[in-house]
């Protein structure tokens, strides 16, 4: 098994590779280290597709020498280049012929820092991909030698995110890593004509929150009865005016992970972002796994 991470040769950062060898120290994984070049190359006379393929070939490796510095010695990695017709097919061809149970890439250069873009290859990677995708925000850096210390699920007290939280579960024991329970909500200011109404609006929401808390007790009792239990570290609900208020409403340790399940519109074994999931992955503070649909153990 191992955790394959993805860098640009367009695009220097290390934000990938920081979490990418976070998780690795954390579950005693190695790390293939890919570079995706194009396999097909352009038709052009005198050679000067051979001197394509020897600038794109150069570019691969000056990315993967600057993420070999980036990584130094402190995980065992693996760095090859791979040729495919896009940077999706390669990660996910690569993922299959290593059996990995995670691919890893970083944020879109749009993304605030701090947060998380899905750009063009990212985005169709998260839709095509049968592994869970972990991605990182803008920026991400991580201590030496830190390990994840904590993995949080996000809860929508929905039968069908329960699956997601068990999942969660045998990845926080695989890393050693204790298991939070979240759930979020979302209460505009506007959302009433009046006072009255926004007073409704906020019992509906505290209703939904004990709610939450009830329905998540129960699963915090299956956790415990799992043969390979990680320690919980409790529920926490967070409510805000906006998506960031609300993911800021609950606290977050440096070294967290986020895990976000795909909707159960999507296809089984691919993942569909829903709206709800797709605010939260954007306004997350901490790196976030998403799974996709089908996938219940995704250590």
């Amino acid at each position: 098994m191992s955790i394959v991470v993805g860098v640009d040769p367009a695009h220097r950062s290390a934000s990938a590779l920081h979490l990418a060898a976070m998780l690795a120290r954390s579950s005693g994984t190695e790390l293939v280290v890919a570079a995706v070049v194009p396999s097909a190359w352009p038709a052009t006379a005198g050679g000067a597709d051979a001197e394509w393929r020897d600038y794109t070939r150069d570019n691969a490796n000056s990315a993967l020498d600057h993420a070999a510095a980036v990584l130094g010695a402190s995980v065992a990695a693996e760095y090859l280049v791979y040729e495919a017709p896009s940077a999706r097919r390669g990660l996910i061809g690569i993922a299959e012929d290593r059996k990995a149970t995670l691919i890893v890439v970083g944020s879109a250069a749009e993304a605030e820092p701090g947060r998380i873009a899905l750009g063009a290859e990212s985005d169709t990677l998260l839709h095509a991909s049968p592994v869970p995708v972990a991605v990182a925000p803008r920026g991400y850096r991580t201590a030496g030698g830190s390990r994840v210390s904590r993995v949080t699920a996000a809860y929508r007290g929905t039968g069908a995110s329960a699956g997601l939280v068990l999942g969660a579960a045998a990845l926080s024991a695989s890393l050693g890593a204790r298991l939070r329970i979240a759930s979020f909500a979302v209460v505009p200011p506007d959302s009433g004509t009046s006072g009255a109404g926004l007073d409704a609006e906020t019992a509906i929401a505290d209703t939904w929150a004990a709610d939450v808390e009830k329905h998540a007790a129960s699963l915090v009792r299956r956790v415990s009865e799992l043969e390979d239990a990680p320690a919980v570290s409790g529920v926490a609900i967070g409510i805000g005016e906006t998506w960031e208020s609300a993911m800021a409403d609950v606290a977050w340790e440096p070294d967290e992970l986020l895990v976000v399940g795909s909707s159960t519109l999507g296809p089984i074994a691919r993942v569909f972002l829903g709206s709800h999931a797709a605010k939260i992955v954007r306004h997350s503070p901490v790196p976030v796994v998403v799974v996709p649909h089908g996938v219940t153990v995704i250590a």
